[in-house]
Formats: C-alpha cells, sequence, structure tokens
C-alpha cells in the first residue's frame, strides 16, 4: 500500500487539493478557484458543481506535478465549509445553487422557529437555531421553492458532496451533523421526533459516520475526471474548521485551534459536551471529542476584501519591490502603534455570527480624522479581527473552556503582525505550525488513520505537526488594547439598533 494522502479542502473562495507525504511534508498542492454569488441582500450562495469541477482539474494538476503514481495515494480525506444544504434529486442532479455559511435570508424563518421550540432545540443539539444553519435552508426551500422542495431526495454536506461525486456514497459525516437541529449533540444521532417536528423528512438524513472511516472507494468515471486510481479509499472527511483543528494539533481537552481562514475564530477541545447559546458546539472529526467553537466573519476575508479594494498602488509596486500586495500591506501595518491612534474597526462585513449572531450588523470604522492613512485602517481591521476573537474566548470561558494557548492556522496565520496583534488583544501565547495547509492536512490526517498509514491519531499528529514560530502577548500593549475593546463593544450595542433598520 501506497503512503501518500490527499487531503481536499473546500473553502469559500476555492478549493484546496494538497498531496503529502506520510510525515506531513507537501508532496504537491493546487488550488481550484469558484465564485460566490451574492444575487440579494443577505444571499450567499455557490454552485456545488463548480466546487466538483474545480475539485477534478486541481486534482489532475497535483498527480501530474508530483509525478507519483496514483496507486500510491493510500486514502482521500475532504474538509468542507460549514452548513451547506446541497439539494439533490433522485438522479444525483443539484436543483439549485446552495446557500453557504454565510448566507442569512432565513433570518425570520429561524426567528419564528427560535420562539416556538428554540430551547428545546438549544437543549438537543447544543447550538440555537442561526439562518445560516442548514435546518433553516432546509424550511427556506420548502416555502419558497415548493414545486422544487418535492424534487428533493438528498440534502448534503459540502464534504459529503464531493465523497459522493468520488464514490457514490450517501453520507454524513458526525462532525457537520451540527448544523442540522434534529441532530442529538450528546449522543452523534439524528433525532427522528425533532426532525418530524421541523418538518424534515428522514429521507434527507443521510447514514451519520465517523470522520475517519472509510465510505467508498474512488469509482471509474471519478478517476477519469480526477486522474485518480479507481478503488482508492476515500474517508467520510468533516467539518473544515474540525479539520484544521486537528491539523494543528489539537486533540486534548483544553488545546485550542485560532483560526484565520476566509472567515475567524477558534476551536476549544473538550472530552465532554458543553454549550453556550451564544457559541458554536460540534463533534470533533477525532473520535469522543467535542468543540466549542467561535466562528465570526472577520478573518482573512476582510483583509482579502481591503487589499483588493485598496492595493492597486501596492500592485503597480509588487514586481519593483519583490513583494505582494499582501506583504506591503502588512508592512503598512507595522507602522501604525497599537491601537490605531484611536481607529477602531467592527469586522461585521457579512453580518456576525458568534457570539452576537446579528445578520444585520455591519462593518464599521470610528474615530476617523485627519491624521488617519491607510495604515491605520489595516492595522484597525487586523485590531478588529482579535477584538472578535478576544469576545467569543471571553464567552468559552465562562462556561468551563479554558485556554492557556491558542494554536493559530489558515492565511491569517502568516502574517506576523496579525498574530502578534492577536496574542496581544486575547493575553494568550500563540503557535504556528504551518503555512497555510492545516486544514488539507486535518483532512489528510484522517484518510492515514481510517486506511491504517498511522495506527492512531496521536501517531499522525506526533509524525505531521511541527510548530514553526511562536507569539507571546506583549504586557505593554493590554491597557490600549482593553481600552479599545472596551469601545469596541460599546460600538455594537449603541449601533445594533440602527444596523436592524438600515
Amino acid at each position: 500500500m501506497g503512503t501518500y494522502l490527499l487531503g481536499i479542502d473546500i473553502g469559500t473562495s476555492s478549493c484546496k487539493i494538497v498531496l503529502f507525504e506520510k510525515s506531513g511534508e507537501v508532496k504537491a498542492s493546487e488550488t481550484g478557484a469558484y465564485k460566490v454569488y451574492y444575487p440579494y441582500e443577505g444571499w450567499a450562495e455557490q454552485d456545488p458543481e463548480e466546487w466538483w469541477r474545480a475539485v477534478c482539474e486541481s486534482t489532475a494538476k497535483v498527480i501530474e506535478k508530483s509525478g507519483i503514481d496514483p496507486a500510491d495515494i493510500a486514502g482521500i480525506g475532504i474538509d468542507g465549509q460549514s452548513w451547506s444544504a446541497i439539494a439533490m434529486d433522485e438522479s444525483g442532479k443539484c436543483l439549485m445553487n446552495t446557500p453557504i455559511w454565510m448566507d442569512t435570508r432565513s433570518d425570520d424563518i429561524a426567528k419564528r422557529i427560535r420562539s416556538e421550540i428554540g430551547e428545546r432545540i438549544f437543549n438537543l443539539s447544543g447550538n440555537t437555531l442561526q439562518p445560516s444553519y442548514t435546518t433553516a435552508k432546509i424550511i427556506w426551500y420548502r416555502e419558497n421553492h415548493p414545486d422544487l422542495y418535492k424534487n428533493i431526495r438528498l440534502i448534503l454536506q459540502s464534504n459529503s458532496f464531493i465523497a459522493y461525486r468520488l464514490t457514490g456514497a450517501v453520507t454524513q459525516d458526525i462532525s457537520q451533523g451540527y448544523g442540522l437541529s434534529c441532530f442529538d449533540m450528546h449522543k452523534g444521532t439524528w433525532d427522528k421526533d425533532m426532525a418530524r417536528e421541523l418538518g424534515i423528512p428522514e429521507s434527507f438524513l443521510p447514514d451519520i459516520f465517523p470522520c475517519h472511516e472509510v465510505i467508498g472507494k474512488v469509482t471509474a468515471e471519478a478517476a477519469r475526471l480526477t486522474g485518480l486510481k479507481e478503488g482508492t479509499p476515500v474517508v467520510a472527511g468533516g467539518l473544515d474548521a474540525a479539520c484544521g483543528t486537528l491539523g494543528t494539533g489539537v486533540l486534548n481537552n483544553g488545546e485550542t485551534q485560532e483560526q484565520g481562514g476566509q472567515a475567524g475564530g477558534m476551536s476549544i477541545c473538550l472530552d465532554h459536551f458543553a454549550a453556550d447559546p451564544a457559541l458554536i458546539t460540534s463533534f470533533h472529526v477525532v473520535p469522543d471529542k467535542w468543540l466549542l467553537q467561535g466562528g465570526t466573519t472577520g478573518g482573512a476575508g476582510v483583509m482579502r476584501w481591503i487589499v483588493g479594494n485598496f492595493g492597486d498602488y501596492e500592485r503597480t509596486l509588487e514586481k519593483e519591490r519583490n513583494m505582494t500586495d499582501t506583504a506591503q500591506f502588512n508592512e503598512l501595518a507595522e507602522t501604525i502603534k497599537p491601537g490605531s491612534e484611536g481607529l477602531i474597526f467592527l469586522p461585521y462585513m457579512a453580518g456576525e455570527r458568534s457570539p452576537i449572531w446579528d445578520p444585520k450588523a455591519k462593518g464599521v470604522w470610528y474615530g476617523i480624522d485627519f491624521t488617519k492613512t491607510k495604515a491605520h485602517f489595516i492595522r484597525s481591521a487586523m485590531e478588529g479581527g482579535a477584538f472578535a476573537l478576544r469576545h467569543n474566548l471571553e464567552i468559552a470561558e465562562r462556561c468551563g473552556g479554558e485556554v492557556k494557548e491558542l494554536r493559530a492556522m489558515g492565511g491569517a496565520s502568516m502574517a506576523h503582525i496579525w498574530t502578534q496583534i492577536k496574542s496581544d488583544v486575547t493575553g494568550k501565547p500563540i503557535t504556528v505550525c504551518h503555512s497555510g495547509t492545516e486544514t488539507s492536512l486535518g483532512a489528510a490526517i484522517l484518510a492515514g488513520v481510517g486506511t491504517g498509514v498511522y495506527k492512531d491519531f496521536d501517531e499522525a499528529v506526533a509524525l505531521t505537526v511541527h510548530p514553526t514560530r511562536h507569539h507571546d502577548p506583549n504586557p505593554a500593549n493590554k491597557d490600549i488594547y482593553d481600552k479599545n475593546y472596551g469601545i469596541y463593544k460599546e460600538l455594537y450595542e449603541d449601533l445594533k439598533d440602527l444596523m436592524d433598520r438600515q
């Protein structure tokens, strides 16, 4: 049996396909982009078939670049963005674009159901029903597209959709169950009574599998499209944040991942069930573990937006300075003192998830005057993302999620200044383990454990996860960040009613 492992990451802006050696070293990687569609305010959707085309093309390129025999790939793991609701008919055809995790079109539906049975939903699933969750999206289909709804036979998550395309197997991994309010977070099973009360047909609920379990093998058709070998084992995979948590080496109670991808947030590993209405609770991809999570919209996507819209000058200097526009923005941020001289940013660029759960929340800069420069705006955006992280950590700690250190992942973790800002704002040391491959690595580890390349998760992490740098909080910056954080929270409270009226 070969020892190469393939990790497939279905992100928000692109898929990332990474071929790993057993040691965790990257043999080859490729990224395939696709679009997010915003047809109306509050809507954010994607075409799952575009995911699949990107996976096929990128996988074929990875195999070609690596020069390996596809037969040497021992297994394939898939992680995916949360809260998809991929509606498929009897033949496996997608019936419409899927609303993604940023989509809040179901806000009125979620409010109605919370008012009727919200407490029972929280007690069962460990989560309050939010418009971005899969449950509200299914009900939105039923109430807004009845003709389409009657043709739905399957509802799949992002990673299970790719697994279906690769193998033909219809699955639901345990870590993605939390997006459905009929999922029993205590037992890891569907609650059929709650499903009936919500009007969710049992046929929409695939069998639940451990994330590392082999659920099928690559079909002849999938092999033709991807360059993979027919018969290659595929495991169920899991939630992207949970796979990234595994990819940073978080296995044990209290260990915590800090997420700096398109979205921001954190995931605290627990060996027992714990929940708070302001946070997110899910199963870890590691058996018999839970994750207490904070998920925000103010991650690296904010900086991507700033660079994309205000980085024309830096892009003209890329070749001259031999630096990317993003690196130049990081350099600009370093010229500004901690606290951004009173410029404070609320990073609610697509509403906000935890802990405020407000789909009407808006991004805000406060404290603008004639002394402020582009560099101030860049640094304050980084600080706003760090404040959102701190807000979630404080909520988690009130329900027993003790955090001693953060293990950073995602593209934002490669920015030394942003990582240091997060350490200073939260007062937590931060260790960075990789360079943007943590999520794909977590998916690959699932495949490695499931196929026997690794004897268990402890061995896998010991072999593959290697810290690259460390940040300790600078106590000299505590007072200014504490002051600005207080204003940050007060700003939202003062503005939320106005935001709701817009």
